[in-house]
């Protein structure tokens, strides 16, 4: 059994060489203030790329937010891709005003085939291109300012940037409250840091947009993993450009509510790590030989944190029953895992609720709704560790995820 103390102490270290720069993060975007532009700003052109599966129920809203912004309306086109609808999407889409294209494709599934087709129709039908195309999913919805404040950064120079990352149904279950404290960590305690030390973010699903020039660079967007945000984003990073950080750009995002539609997505998720990884991580790694510290926090991402889990766990498990079948004193196993699992535990609790005190006044639920979802944030990332070790081993395919909260920006303005 001292091989198996030995073994934790090993995984103990490696997780803090590898993580602990991101709990300096923490007190630096606690007690730091971002720097202010003085940059000249330009109205751009924006294209709103938006692709939908069966979102009737809710792409009408996230259209009237992009109606109501406060950024120059004769600046922005929205388009959408009605990918394999089977109710009515384009009609809704199409008499909000936005351009509808629609595709059939039951082989080549995933929106990163939609968004492809998505920009060849683009190429084609407006030749003159836009400055900037902004991605959006249907269930989202805008802040009112949103698109002035994405623009405000594109002014700055930056040819990729992410935005903040609200959730609209945070108090909906135990699950969607997870999904929401980790975007709001990833937000506040992630991006903004790297935003302010002039590092790269990282592309999460919705919510960025990108200039001309990286759309004339990688053509009619050839990512087609199981995660074709962070496909991209292993892509623009390893070649040496920085994604950008708008805080000031607030998005609300539809989360899962349901543990089933919860493991769906995060077996996809898991299994398109696992893909960017074997695709992009040789180009990391020679960033990082080059120094690039960006490249090495994007592929602490992606990899490690599951590898080592899986292997801590696998070793526990594994000598703990061996040391039964040789007669050893099984009780130092048990001791051993249950350490493990309140020593990480307790670690996911102080995530929770530092983001939790952090953030409180975007969290839009009651102050008990709030502080139960402290407690419940650790037991929504254990469930990642099942969800892992399934996705290694079963057949894991994009499939959407209904949404049906059906709420307004102006609602969501008047809750917070």
């Amino acid at each position: 059994m001292y091989t198996l103390r030995f073994i934790n102490y090993l995984v103990t270290v490696l997780f803090l060489i590898c993580y602990s720069y991101q709990f300096i993060y923490i007190p630096l975007s606690l007690f730091r203030k971002p720097k202010k532009s003085a940059a000249p700003i330009t109205e751009h052109s924006i294209a709103v790329l938006i692709c939908a599966r069966n979102e009737a129920a809710v792409i009408g809203n996230l259209i009237d937010s992009i109606r109501s912004q406060t950024y120059n309306a004769e600046k922005v086109r929205i388009f959408v891709m009605a990918d394999n609808c089977t109710d009515e999407t384009a009609d809704i889409a199409r008499m909000a005003g936005a351009t509808v294209y629609t595709r059939a494709n039951r082989l080549e599934v995933g929106k990163g085939y939609a968004l492809q087709t998505l920009m060849k129709h683009l190429k084609k039908d407006f030749p003159e291109g836009f400055d900037g195309y902004l991605v959006l999913d249907a269930d989202n919805v805008l802040s009112p300012t949103y698109l002035e404040e994405m623009n405000r950064k594109f002014s700055e120079g930056a040819d990729i940037i992410t935005s903040y990352r609200n959730s609209k149904n945070f108090g909906s279950s135990w699950i969607s409250a997870g999904y929401a404290l980790y975007f709001l960590r990833e937000s506040r305690f992630l991006n903004r840091v790297r935003e302010m030390n002039g590092t790269s973010c990282s592309v999460s699903g919705t919510g960025f947009l990108f200039s001309r020039a990286v759309a004339e660079e990688v053509g009619d967007w050839p990512y087609h993993l199981l995660t074709e945000d962070l496909e991209f984003s292993a892509d623009q990073v390893s070649r040496g450009r920085r994604i950008a950080y708008c805080e000031k750009a607030e998005l609300f995002d539809e989360q899962p509510i349901t543990f089933r539609q919860s493991w769906r997505q995060r077996m996809r998720w898991s299994r398109g790590y696992l893909q960017v990884f074997k695709a992009h991580g040789a180009d990391l790694l020679r960033g990082m030989l080059r120094g690039s510290f960006s490249c090495f926090d994007l592929t602490m991402s992606i990899a490690p944190a599951f590898i080592l889990t899986i292997v801590s766990i696998t070793c526990n498990l594994g000598l703990g029953i061996w040391g039964a079948m040789i007669g050893d004193n099984v009780m130092i196993a048990v001791k051993s895992i249950g350490q493990m699992v309140v020593s990480m535990y307790l670690t996911l609790l102080f995530i929770g609720a530092v983001t939790t005190f952090a953030e409180w006044k975007h969290i839009l639920v009651s102050t008990p709704k709030k502080l139960l979802s402290i407690l419940t944030f650790p037991l929504f990332m254990f469930t990642y560790i099942p969800i892992s070790v399934v996705s290694l081993f079963g057949k894991v395919t994009w499939k959407p995820i209904t949404h049906t909260v059906n709420i307004s920006a102006k609602k969501l303005g008047k809750a917070a």
